[in-house]
């Protein structure tokens, strides 16, 4: 299996080619409910998170959701 260097919140990370947003979340221990990811400046709608595949070079910021009030 290959490698992909991807950038995640300004860590550089290598992991699995071929992976989904959603897979790359379940590698960084995140639930996808609880996120808001946007890739290479783009928001990813939730919906969305199964189906777009990251590549070698994406820059993700990814942003827990946290209650309070």
């Amino acid at each position: 299996m290959t490698a992909m260097q991807v950038t995640a919140n300004g860590a550089r990370r290598q992991l699995p080619d071929g992976l989904t947003v959603e897979q790359v979340l379940g590698q960084l221990k995140l639930r996808p409910d609880n996120v808001a990811v946007e890739r290479n400046g783009e928001a990813v709608a939730r919906s969305e998170f199964g189906r777009i595949e990251v590549r070698d070079g994406d820059r993700l910021e990814i942003v827990r959701a946290v209650a309070g009030g």
